[in-house]
């Protein structure tokens, strides 16, 4: 898990590089920032959910996923969770869950964290993590410039979700069928899309919520193969 400690580290130090900077920014270059990243992160949605080899299954995915967060009130949960952390570090910023949700899901909703983590997970190579660690840097700076010490503390769900994905792969031994990665990124990028139009302040979306259909698309995928091939 190289790859994702370094990049918990580098979330860690970009963050913390841009709180320095956050009382300095005017608000004009704020809202320009988050327009950039919002409409970046929609291209970048777009650009993973075309790769979908399963359309109705990742549909079915999410519309499970939605409900299963809907029922759980998952957004509430990690809502609570925020003002928890915000209590403990006696920390007064408005937007400390925004920004935790937001770098959480910007930093591993991508293909570079799935295909990243798995590759690390084989054993192959370090690399793709270690390369987003970079981008991530910078993005954690920026973000934190913006939102605040939330988006530092968005290292520890990083760790557990990437670092999750890497132990689980590890743990299998075994390759995962193309279509499995295709169809999850997939979902990781209509989630994103969700999340730029937060960003864009067209609509603030309850993406959280989606989190669990990262799951069913896997166990999807899995059931419909053994169903057809066997």
């Amino acid at each position: 898990m190289i790859g994702t400690v370094v990049n918990a580290l580098a979330i860690i130090a970009g963050s913390s590089i841009g709180m320095i900077f956050r009382k300095s920014l005017p608000k004009k270059y704020e809202t320009i920032y988050f327009q950039a990243v919002g409409l970046f992160t929609l291209l970048l949605g777009i650009q993973m959910a075309l790769n979908m080899s399963s359309p109705l299954l990742v549909l079915f995915s999410l519309i499970l996923g939605g409900f299963t967060g809907a029922k759980i009130k998952l957004d509430e949960k990690i809502d609570r969770l925020g003002d928890v952390i915000k209590a403990k570090i006696k920390n007064e910023n408005e937007r400390f869950t925004e920004g935790l949700t937001t770098a959480f899901l910007l930093f591993c909703m991508g293909s570079m964290t799935i295909v990243g983590a798995i590759e690390e997970g084989f054993g192959k190579t370090s690399d793709l993590l270690l390369t987003k660690s970079v981008l991530d840097f910078f993005s954690a700076m920026m973000l934190a410039a913006g939102l605040g010490i939330g988006v530092l503390f968005s290292f520890v769900p990083l760790l557990l979700f990437q670092g999750g994905i890497t132990l689980f792969v590890s743990v299998i031994g075994k390759d995962i069928p193309p279509e499995i990665i295709s169809d999850v990124t997939a979902v990781g990028g209509i989630i994103l899309m969700g999340l730029s139009f937060s960003l864009l302040q067209i609509k603030q979306l309850k993406i959280v919520n989606l989190l669990p259909s990262l799951v069913f698309i896997c166990l999807v995928l899995v059931l419909f193969q053994y169903l057809v091939f066997d």
